[in-house]
């Protein structure tokens, strides 16, 4: 997956009105971002989306604001200049208020002055270009290019309406005609570092790095202080993985404003690439802050928290990402895998959800979707998103493996043996398909077959604990305590944390009488897991028949306790997921019930109190709920209530 390719701009170009600020024009709108894409034209269609409602209004920084109204003050004076050819005073007064809803950022007013400018004097080519540039800026593409196309022929000279024609064409996906006015902008006025710019950004979309970087570096050497046109080239030189230099151009764009969320933004990313992530961190949290609208700042946060062991951070800046923009697939994907390594299962079933509504034709979404409702134990509806994936892949071994798990943990185990073997035609030197195929083998207690694919399992990859595991206990079943024994030892080789190996082992040399030996891996496998109530009743049976009855009944109280424990915890969960279900139809009274019962037999069960918070804070009952609220963050920092 592309983190840092060819850059995505969204721009907008300013309404160019002649003089000598008209360099100016295009500045204050200007925004960068980095992006993974595919051929520039796809990435144009996406802009020209994204100019609607995929990706939310930037807030911008105070520069930012003076710019705007440089840019403004530039077409007042222009408006004045522009008098003698329209002396009627109804005209200059449209003007001027359409250029004051521009300051205002009001671009529906500002369309109806500029269209009454056009309609009262029809041969301004001011007028026409600034009803253009405001076209373009509220999406509406294919209309903004008419009106500036009439006014480069009323002024066939006007660069900034040659500069806004270049980039409307770009955004319109006809990057060959938009490269053509960018090269004649340039011809108008090779000094003019917009001109160059504009040249440098169209190329770029063509693919002609080299050439965009040739004409970016012109821009900088001619007004080096612009810290826009050190970001912008500072983009082209990532796109060519030039990443150092990109690095010093946006440094410099940071030194000249340093309140500048997209070099922030840039820097940052060119920093997590290059594995410097302190650095990373810091930039990309300043660029959160200085643009807190911004969604690439917060999907790139949050995978340099996820880098630095920060999930809990993390998930919550991809959840702003996406809350800002719904559609971005990128980040919903990245949230629920992130999800499903927290634990929350059905989060993560949500957010593959919305990536498979965005992306149905990504296989990949159907997989992890399906994966994702396997760890939330609904086999039943992974099994159709998984054939989702295949019919999209056909020959992915991967996707009908998963397919294989999903008809496992429903037990059916014919089914599952059928998707195994055929897997296995495509992939026969796959140790993990064998070793599923035994499961669904063992399972099916055709113990001899399953033995046989365990055994190739272990000789294709002998460094997995769990095949030598698997192999033992089945060896075990089938009575040979010598060969179980053997491959259980292979697999704490493997493995020297494996509780259940060190419990099955001791298990089965107690059945060979070889107590001593049993009752050292029992004691190992409760060092490792000391809340393991059957490796301490196995051991008090070991102590009792060893003469240490003190220590048999000291284990066996152990035993007892934590296997009531655990009997509580059962009951306190499906106490839990009945209140949930009562909680879910409005009966409040009957799910607060529930919560409390869970909450009486396992106190320190998180989701009860969590749960039982929400109920009481719908039931009106705020205080209490957020006691609940605290408890259950106090006992799962995981567990937080999600505010609207």
């Amino acid at each position: 997956m592309c983190e840092l390719g060819l850059s995505e701009f969204r721009r907008r170009t300013s309404p160019g009105l002649g003089g000598t600020r008209a360099r100016d024009l295009a500045r204050s709108f200007a925004e960068a971002t980095f992006r993974c894409g595919g051929s520039a034209r796809q990435i144009l269609r996406s802009l020209n989306a994204a100019q609607h409602d995929a990706l939310p209004r930037v807030r911008w920084g105070r520069l930012q604001r003076i710019a705007t109204l440089l840019v403004c003050l530039a077409m007042l004076a222009f408006s004045v200049a522009a008098q003698p050819q329209n002396p009627h005073s109804q005209v200059d007064s449209l003007y001027r208020q359409g250029l004051e809803a521009v300051k205002r950022g009001d671009l529906v007013h500002a369309r109806t002055a500029f269209e009454q400018v056009v309609k009262l004097a029809p041969a301004s080519p001011e007028g026409h270009n600034s009803l253009g540039w405001v076209l373009f800026s509220q999406g509406q593409t294919g209309e903004a290019i008419s009106q500036i196309r009439i006014a480069l022929r009323l002024k066939p000279n006007f660069l900034p309406a040659r500069i806004n024609l270049a980039n409307a064409l770009a955004q319109s996906g006809n990057l060959v005609e938009a490269e053509s006015e960018a090269r004649e902008a340039v011809r108008l006025a090779p000094g003019d570092s917009e001109a160059h710019r504009t040249l440098g950004r169209v190329i770029s979309f063509r693919g002609d790095m080299k050439g965009a970087r040739s004409e970016l570096k012109r821009a900088v050497e001619l007004e080096p202080k612009r810290a826009d046109l050190r970001d912008e080239l500072g983009s082209v030189l990532a796109q060519s993985s030039d990443l150092d230099e990109a690095a010093v151009e946006f440094s410099e764009a940071l030194r000249l404003q340093p309140d500048f969320p997209q070099a922030a933004l840039h820097l940052g990313v060119v920093r997590w690439r290059q594995k410097r992530t302190d650095e990373a961190l810091s930039l990309l949290q300043k660029a959160a802050q200085l643009s807190p609208q911004s969604v690439q700042a917060h999907y790139y946060l949050g995978r340099v928290l996820e880098d630095t062991a920060q999930r809990d951070q993390a998930i919550d800046e991809l959840r702003t990402a996406v809350k800002l923009q719904p559609n971005f697939a990128e980040a919903e994907t990245k949230l629920g895998l992130l999800l499903q390594r927290a634990g929350d299962a059905q989060a993560a079933v949500a957010a593959f959800r919305r990536v498979v509504e965005l992306q149905p034709n990504d296989p990949d979404a159907h997989n992890n979707l399906g994966l994702a409702m396997i760890q939330a134990g609904d086999a039943n509806s992974s099994i159709p998103a998984f054939e989702a994936a295949l019919r999209l892949r056909p020959d992915d071994t991967g996707y009908r493996t998963n397919l294989g798990t999903a008809y496992l943990q429903k037990s059916d185990f014919d089914a599952a043996t059928a998707q195994f073997q055929a897997a296995l035609k495509a992939a026969p030197e796959d140790a993990t398909l064998h070793y599923d195929l035994g499961l669904a083998l063992k399972l099916k207690d055709q113990l001899a077959d399953a033995v046989a694919e365990f055994e190739k399992a272990a000789a294709l990859d002998p460094d997995q604990a769990d095949i030598h595991y698997t192999l033992g206990v089945t060896l075990w079943q089938q009575g040979d305590f010598d060969k179980a024994t053997k491959a259980l030892r292979a697999a704490i080789q493997t493995r020297p944390d494996y509780a259940e190996a060190h419990y099955t082992l001791g298990t089965v040399l107690k059945q060979e009488g070889k107590l001593q030996e049993a009752a050292a891996s029992l004691q190992e496998a409760i060092r490792l897991q000391p809340d393991f109530a059957g490796a301490h009743t196995t051991l008090a049976a070991i102590l009792r028949q060893l003469g240490d009855t003190e220590g048999a009944a000291r284990e066996s109280r152990l035993g007892a306790q934590i296997s009531k424990d655990k009997t509580n915890l059962q009951a306190a969960t499906f106490d839990t997921n009945s209140g949930m279900r009562l909680l879910k139809v409005g009966d409040l009274e009957g799910a607060i019930s529930q919560f409390r019962a869970a909450i009486a037999l396992a106190p320190s069960y998180a989701p009860a109190h969590f749960h039982l918070a929400e109920a009481l804070q719908r039931k009106g009952q705020v205080a209490e709920a957020k006691q609940e609220f605290q408890r259950a963050g106090d006992l799962d920092p995981h567990l937080k209530p999600q505010h609207p």
